[in-house]
């Protein structure tokens, strides 16, 4: 397979995102009466400030127009810390977040949201299970919405999402999503020449992340469980929803964007075969679903050392190939289906924007001009798609997706609940070792 992965994070697009405020800056028009405050500044609550949150208060601070951080909050005081000091260097002139409106605790979202103004906005950045609970309560109070990927965990938090995601569109609220992927014009080209046939009917789709170990830190004595588990919470499936929900879902929604459906049933396989720290990861995914028209798309997810890796999408279609998506710096399409350069039909030749930054600015020139904004759907059927494939490979079944979606199952009942002082829904054993799911016989649905 001759590929060109690029590994772009957000801290590297962050380093460019001049270059590229420059080529995606939308006009910011007179402000509509209601989406901001009378001087037109739009005042921003950042809930979540590890390094997502961070970096996505930073394009939100980059978008034209003014604004404002007004509020932060996150259950980690250190996090907090570290986050208001990294913006308030970058922009303090749009910083004003006094000692008051700096929220501690597993209630700080309310807080923070409720010290912002109908109209105004909040980015929603903590682990994917406090999602659709943080979601619900910012479009209840008239307060408009950046999401981070992932958007839930289970079913039943998706429902919530799509629900929240009406009550918004019913208020007129905009809601951006942080499949970022989709606003990357590398990517909106290459797939625009595939839905003009480029490479005919797309056959088969691959979906691949695949690289080093996801770590995790020691457990101090004096650490809470729930602290804990929060605090590594790619590596428990209550919060992160798993490896191929949280990590993959970028190259799973792109999959499903250039197939423009939703995959109708999937099966797989995956497991714990190096892993050894406590955790519940499965350290290897394989998912294959198939999409309502009969074809395939195959899922492959893996963090293990020493290990071929691969990060992107390939698609085979009936007359060619096409290897695009997260991770590949350049898109290209061959002729026929061996990637070699006497194959090549097209390669993206033109300057790459910041996908990060160009999700902000739409939504920022949607709130100031009052324009439909609301990517919820998209958003939460793409990690459907996700939750899908991991209830297949960890239970051993094979789902569909009416069957997914319906499902009543819940990661973390009660989490509305919750306190500082609650156990979280997976608790140690004796020997320190957290429940993995079996295939066969763990509980899909």
């Amino acid at each position: 397979m001759s590929t060109e992965a690029n590994n772009v994070t957000r801290r590297d697009f962050l380093k460019t995102s001049s270059k590229a405020l420059a080529g995606a800056a939308l006009a910011a028009a007179v402000v509509k009466p209601g989406y901001a405050a009378e001087d037109n500044t739009i005042k921003i609550a950042l809930v979540g400030c590890g390094g997502r949150g961070t970096g996505a208060a930073v394009n939100a601070l980059s978008t034209k127009g003014p604004t404002k951080l007004w509020a932060m909050a996150d259950v980690f005081n250190h996090r907090l810390e570290s986050s208001y000091k990294n913006l308030n260097q970058q922009f303090s002139k749009q910083v004003d977040v006094p000692p008051e409106r700096q929220f501690i605790g597993m209630d700080a979202f309310k807080k923070a949201i409720d010290s912002l103004d109908k109209g105004d906005l909040v980015l929603l950045t903590t682990p994917p299970a406090f999602r659709p609970i943080h979601f619900e309560y910012a479009a209840q109070k008239g307060i408009n919405v950046f999401m981070e990927k992932s958007f839930a965990v289970d079913a039943p938090g998706i429902r919530r999402v799509l629900r929240t995601g009406e009550l918004a569109r019913q208020k007129n609220l905009k809601v951006a999503g942080g499949l970022m992927s989709r606003h990357y014009n590398t990517l909106n080209e290459a797939i625009g020449k595939i839905h003009d046939g480029i490479i005919g009917d797309v056959i088969t789709s691959w979906s691949y992340r695949m690289h080093g170990p996801v770590g995790i830190s020691g457990h101090p004595a004096d650490t809470k469980e729930l602290a804990y588990q929060i605090q590594n919470y790619s590596c428990f499936t209550w919060l992160n929803g798993s490896f191929i929900v949280d990590w993959l879902i970028h190259n799973i929604d792109i999959c499903c964007w250039v197939k423009n459906a939703w995959p109708s049933s999937v099966q797989g396989m995956g497991g714990r075969q190096v892993r050894h720290e406590a955790d519940q990861l499965f350290d290897h995914y394989g998912a294959e679903y198939t999409f309502p028209d009969g074809t395939r798309m195959y899922a492959q997810g893996r963090h293990m050392t020493n290990c071929y890796e691969f990060w992107g999408d390939v698609f085979q279609g009936a007359t060619g190939t096409a290897v695009l998506g997260e991770g590949i710096a350049k898109p290209r399409i061959y002729w026929g289906h061996r990637q070699v350069d006497e194959n090549l039909l097209w390669e993206f030749k033109g300057e790459a924007l910041n996908p990060y930054q160009v999700e902000h600015d739409l939504l920022f020139d949607a709130i100031r001009n009052n324009k439909d904004y609301n990517e919820t759907e998209r958003c939460a059927k793409s990690c459907m798609a996700g939750i899908m494939g991991r209830m297949a490979c960890e239970s051993g079944k094979l789902i569909t997706w009416d069957e997914a979606i319906s499902s009543n199952f819940q990661l973390a009942p009660g989490l509305d609940d919750y306190t500082w002082d609650s156990n979280p829904p997976v608790m140690p054993d004796a020997q320190g070792h957290y429940p993995v799911a079996m295939p066969g016989q763990t509980k899909a649905l």
